[in-house]
């Protein structure tokens, strides 16, 4: 896989992330740069392990699906762009208004991390069938994620909820853009 596609998975895996932390820092009174990077490096710490869980869990089922391993990249970015554009598009419910002084501590965070990296998780899986170092892509993820959450808190505050759900709708088209580049090299390179 090209640096190019690993650090476009790696934006893409952290645009929920984002999204989540513009909500976060629109919540806080004055969200303080020391904030916005503990957040950052909760989230980038999650979000840098799933995907080994996920690259751990399809080597171990590797050896039976070698034929149709790239129908399987490409169905699961695929089907998580789809989600995160379903999700971007989909209004807010009512009562997502969170307490500012209640809901930014490290358990609050950890879990909405974990949350948001849950398609972080099933791009692992994906990843274990194809020629990819799982410990650069998860640092490369982590990192964006550090970047776009620590990013996304401070900015939080200032445009809210306007660009949050833009953004996962861009990393919902990136990952079925990077499903369809993976299946179409794979089919073009077979024949």
């Amino acid at each position: 896989m090209s640096p190019v596609s690993m650090l476009l998975i790696g934006f893409a895996m952290s645009t929920d992330a984002f999204a989540a932390a513009i909500g976060k820092g629109a919540a806080m009174r004055k969200p303080r740069f020391v904030d916005a990077l503990r957040a950052g490096l909760i989230f980038g710490v999650i979000e840098a392990i799933t995907p080994v869980i996920g690259w751990l869990m399809g080597r171990a089922a590797s050896s039976y699906v070698e034929a149709f391993d790239h129908w399987i990249a490409f169905g699961l970015l695929g089907a998580l762009g789809v989600h995160m554009i379903i999700n971007g598009v989909r209004p807010d419910e009512e009562g997502d208004a969170e307490d500012a002084d209640k809901h930014h501590g490290f358990w609050r965070l950890a879990v909405t991390g974990f949350a948001t990296s849950i398609d972080a998780m099933a791009v692992g899986i994906g990843l274990a069938f194809l020629d990819v170092n799982i410990g650069v892509m998860a640092l490369v993820i982590g990192l964006c994620t550090l970047a776009m959450v620590t990013a996304g808190i401070m900015l939080g505050r200032v445009i809210g909820g306007m660009v949050g759900k833009r953004a996962e709708i861009v990393g919902g088209v990136i990952l079925i853009i990077i499903g369809a580049t993976i299946l179409f090299e794979h089919l073009h390179g077979a024949s």
